[in-house]
């Protein structure tokens, strides 16, 4: 489990004890582009199956969420990142992203992707890039 700090007394943890549910489920059902209309069993089902990375603030509560789906040994997908609109803007998206990239690291995974609309420059931060051959992908059903 990591934790780590960082400035303004930011906090960010793998630690389920320390993920509200309830909060992550009302940010991405009702805020998130992505995820809107998302039920509660979804994001518990989604919490489930995910490493899941939480930052609080210096009082404790929560200010960002974002999982990765992952076998450990060749693949991730980082997805619902989040930073709630209050703390936006102090570079917590890049801290966080840049975090979970140093924790996936030891895995030397082939592929590490997500997928984003607005956020391009805060994953570049972080050293993602444009997937090199787009036309090598495929969706199945577009689904949500």
């Amino acid at each position: 489990m990591i934790a780590n700090s960082w400035n303004n007394g930011y906090e960010l943890s793998m630690d389920p004890d320390h993920l509200d549910v309830d909060l992550v489920h009302r940010w991405l059902s009702t805020d998130a582009f992505w995820a809107l209309g998302r039920t509660r069993e979804t994001v518990e089902e989604s919490v489930r199956g995910s490493l899941n990375f939480a930052v609080h603030d210096a009082t404790g509560d929560q200010v960002a969420y974002a999982r990765v789906v992952t076998d450990r040994a060749t693949f991730a997908w980082l997805c619902d990142v989040y930073v709630a609109p209050a703390h936006r803007g102090k570079g917590l998206g890049t801290w966080l992203t840049t975090a979970i990239r140093d924790h996936l690291a030891p895995y030397r995974l082939k592929r590490v992707l997500l997928s984003t609309r607005d956020a391009h420059d805060v994953y570049a931060k972080a050293g993602f890039v444009p997937v090199p051959h787009p036309e090598h992908l495929m969706i199945l059903n577009d689904a949500r």
